[in-house]
């Protein structure tokens, strides 16, 4: 399995989002790690990923999925995730 940052950029913040978050937190592993940014652990790609969560954007939304190796830094989550 490998871990990918998630991160979007939401146009329309007064807009129930409940669906994204939901399918985010569906997969094996997942952290926020600050806001609109997320780590999720899944053996599926990137792409996938991203065409997964689009389905819960609006065509205005933005979103990046980048797999995650070991060189990362944070303040607020260790790396056992």
């Amino acid at each position: 399995m490998a871990v990918y940052c998630v991160s979007y950029d939401l146009v329309q913040p007064e807009r129930d989002y409940s669906d994204l978050y939901n399918k985010i937190k569906s997969y094996p592993a997942w952290a926020t790690v600050v806001e609109s940014t997320w780590f999720v652990v899944t053996e599926d790609s990137a792409t996938k990923i991203r065409d997964n969560l689009k389905q819960s954007l609006d065509k205005d939304d933005k979103i990046i999925v980048i797999e995650v190796t070991e060189h990362w830094a944070s303040s607020n989550i260790s790396k056992s995730v």
